[in-house]
């Protein structure tokens, strides 16, 4: 298997590459706005939280560039236990960027190294279930609903929101 971490990974639109401490202010200024914010809190210091996720060891985060400008993050882990084995993704996009197709092409672009390079069968992603972007977005890569998770996450008014399970096996991804 070919560590996660030290490979640049190209799709047709961006490129995904390790996310270093240069690339946090880019990345704590696009948690900021308004609509990453909304689906993406953190702390009340975005600089810290960024920082904090660049050293999870459970999570690798790469920078997603569009021409030599970063415009987002995704992420990935894993659960390596053998009869659960699985990896999930998460995204943020600038929201200068959206409705481009660079998030599209950014999951599909992990999900290809996650089956082909990291030998997963199966993949998970949970945008909120009223996150109608997201989830058309994690379709045209192949994933699939699989239910809805109650009250699963709080959002930053303090009440709680739906969250939509969606995976996508190795052979139901869709290749451009």
């Amino acid at each position: 298997m070919i560590s996660g971490m030290r490979r640049v990974l190209r799709g047709t639109l961006v490129t995904l590459r390790p996310a270093t401490a240069a690339d946090i202010p880019a990345l704590a200024t696009i948690r900021s706005t308004p609509e990453v914010y909304t689906r993406w809190r953190g702390g009340e210091d975005l600089t810290v939280t960024v920082a904090e996720e660049l050293e999870d060891p459970g999570t690798r985060t790469f920078a997603i560039e569009h021409g030599s400008r970063v415009v987002g993050a995704i992420q990935w882990g894993a659960e390596d236990e053998p009869d659960y084995r699985h990896a999930n993704i998460d995204i943020y996009l600038d929201p200068a960027v959206h409705g481009r197709g660079l998030g599209t092409d950014a999951v599909r672009a992990l999900a290809r190294h996650l089956i082909d390079d990291h030998g997963h069968h199966r993949l998970v992603i949970d945008p909120a279930a009223d996150n109608t972007a997201a989830i058309r977005c994690y379709r045209k890569v192949g994933f699939r609903p699989v239910g809805i998770m109650r009250q699963y996450e709080r959002g930053p008014d303090g009440s709680w929101h739906d969250g939509l399970l969606m995976d996508l096996l190795a052979e139901e991804l869709e290749q451009v």
